[in-house]
């Protein structure tokens, strides 16, 4: 019986820890300058911003139009109106399912937390202020009080309890991801949804606790918003509603096979695996060439994120370059081309790799080793002990 059963399956996937999110950039320049104008550098050439008038739906990005809505489309007395008749079960209370459970209960809605009795989840979803019997249940008798359920579990997760929540996910309800990964793979996940419900997306670009930070500071990150199944006509109005209920600010109208492509391409890419190695790269060159440990970390790592990425952030490359003396901005230019054709074989092997499951079935097969928090562990513990890490806790 499906009762008890997903806590079942859950408690055995329990010793897997899903590596939790890096913070992303939240801000996109394009929006920012049509609303408010942005101060930059002296540049060489300045191109006039897109003007975006409130109400029109569509941006142009470089050329591009997209679909993007908005937060102030959906204040709160129209989310409480909408939402006045569900019930948000949030299966899950990791990075993700703290943050919009929170924002999600800040807004007044009717939200219920789902997990493990006295597991770790459910101690931290007690502190808090979650409250057991009244908005804090096991995993099956919160999808028995949901009409929208809002899957939160890691995808590793997701994947060990579907045959036990695929059964009580009955018609009319709604089933909430933040992440295309177990539907878009549902080959080696094994999550075939129902047909016969809306399944929709709302991917934030950041970690839990940035949706939540910013939320609580009056803002909303940027997050993707997605429709893989439509059987009510209104599924992608619920998932921007929902969107702003967790705390986005602007939602960009993707796929889930888009969403979930350039998710795990940019975490290995640019964002994560591509950054570290070339951060290593440097570094060990610095030093076999005879400098230091802190003039190398200094050169590598700390003025990139407390002087330069901090600059491309707020308004873009060439604001980054008009900051920068006459000789560094020549030297970058010039080799960033040589960079960018070196690497691009590299990152379209990433791409080819994301695309064909393989790095899908490389994840599921180690976050369910039943070993994968000490094997992540040990993989931590030689990250720490690399020089360059223990030299940047000095220069810090």
């Amino acid at each position: 019986m499906a009762s008890r059963g997903a806590s079942r399956a859950l408690r055995a996937s329990a010793k897997q820890l899903a590596a939790p999110a890096v913070q992303r950039r939240t801000f996109v320049s394009a929006l920012n300058a049509a609303r408010a104008g942005v101060t930059a550098a002296p540049r060489a050439a300045v191109t006039a911003p897109f003007v975006q008038k409130r109400g029109v739906k569509t941006v142009d990005f470089a050329g591009t139009k997209e679909t993007v809505y908005e937060r102030e489309d959906w204040p709160r007395e129209k989310l409480l109106d909408y939402f006045k008749d569900d019930t948000l079960a949030m299966i899950g209370y990791g990075s993700q399912g703290h943050g919009q459970g929170l924002n999600l209960r800040d807004n007044g809605l009717n939200v219920i937390i789902g997990v493990r009795k006295n597991g770790q989840s459910w101690k931290e979803a007690e502190q808090d202020g979650w409250v057991p019997g009244k908005n804090l249940f096991e995993i099956d008798e919160a999808i028995s009080k949901g009409t929208i359920i809002m899957n939160m579990l890691s995808d590793a997760a997701q994947s060990e309890t579907w045959p036990q929540i695929k059964p009580q996910l009955t018609k009319g309800k709604t089933l909430y991801f933040s992440h295309g990964f177990s539907p878009v793979f549902k080959s080696l996940t094994k999550v075939e949804v129902p047909t016969d419900i809306d399944v929709i997306l709302v991917a934030p670009k950041g970690s839990g606790r940035t949706v939540r930070t910013l939320f609580r500071e009056g803002r909303g990150i940027n997050s993707s918003v997605a429709v893989y199944q439509d059987v009510t006509g209104k599924a992608e109005e619920k998932a921007v509603a929902l969107g702003v209920a967790v705390g986005s600010g602007y939602l960009y109208k993707t796929t889930f096979e888009k969403e979930v492509y350039s998710d795990l391409y940019g975490e290995r890419g640019c964002l994560m695996g591509g950054i570290h190695g070339m951060f290593l790269a440097q570094y060990e060159v610095l030093r076999e060439r005879g400098h230091s440990p802190s003039e190398a970390f200094n050169e590598t790592v700390e003025e990139a994120t407390q002087s330069l990425y901090p600059l491309i952030g707020q308004n873009g490359m060439d604001y980054m370059y008009a900051a920068c003396s006459t000789t560094a901005r020549r030297g970058a230019i010039d080799w960033s081309k040589k960079f960018k054709d070196t690497l691009k074989p590299v990152f379209n092997e990433l791409y080819d790799s994301v695309q064909d499951g393989t790095e899908t079935k490389r994840s599921l097969e180690y976050n369910s080793r039943p070993d994968y928090r000490e094997a992540f562990e040990k993989e931590m513990e030689e990250i720490r002990g690399l020089e360059i890490w223990r030299a940047g806790k000095a220069v810090r």
